[in-house]
């Protein structure tokens, strides 16, 4: 399994049959869309219309399998929402028993079910920019301390190339909330059986 970031909170995820496409909303932010024909597509959040030549288009709670990949949307609460509410789609994606979990713009405070659903996780994608937008540093460590990944990455900070309509933090000062060093900053984070370590780490992805 094979992750890039694009910036925001986009991603795609690549296996030997299946590339999925996470959050390309990089239009909006005045760059350019990733999202390929036949990709698998997964929206977080509320979005404009999902292309006609995907694959398989998700937005909403459910169970998905395509190509091997299996894919678990689990309800949430958006950063916004009002208590109650649950507009936002969290996603466990599972392959080649690797698990990934991008929470998108969820409010910070997850419930014993929502954590059971969750499970064991190996890869935590967690926005961090903060200033009313989505969640900080703060309440991504609260993330990260909850669900006890093997990998944090950190999305959705400032970026050169990307028009947020709120100004986001700093990685540098996301990472400062976070109370963590990272390990490594590279390309392309390449998960496999075996190779993680036990305690938690910290990789920074390039855009």
């Amino acid at each position: 399994m094979d992750i890039q970031f694009h910036g925001a909170n986009c991603l795609t995820i690549n296996t030997k049959g299946v590339r999925l496409t996470i959050d390309d909303n990089l239009v909006d932010l005045g760059s350019k869309k990733i999202t390929k024909a036949e990709d698998v597509v997964l929206y977080t959040s509320a979005h404009g219309e999902a292309p006609k030549d995907a694959r398989l288009a998700i937005d909403q709670p459910g169970e998905y399998e395509v190509g091997g990949v299996a894919i678990y949307g689990i309800a949430a609460r958006a950063h916004i929402d009002e208590e109650g509410k649950k507009t936002a789609t969290m996603y466990k994606i599972i392959f080649d028993d690797m698990s990934v979990l991008v929470t998108g713009h969820i409010y910070p405070n997850l419930s014993d079910a929502q954590l059971e659903a969750i499970g064991t996780v190996d890869a935590l994608f967690v926005p961090v920019g903060g200033n009313g937008y989505t969640m900080d540093g703060i309440g991504a460590l609260k993330i990260v301390k909850e669900i006890e990944p093997k990998i944090v990455v950190p999305t959705h900070y400032q970026q050169d190339g990307l028009e947020f309509a709120v100004p986001q933090h700093s990685l540098e000062e996301a990472i400062k909330s976070l109370g963590m060093e990272a390990k490594e900053t590279t390309d392309k984070l390449r998960l496999k059986s075996g190779i993680l370590e036990n305690s938690t780490q910290l990789i920074v992805l390039k855009k």
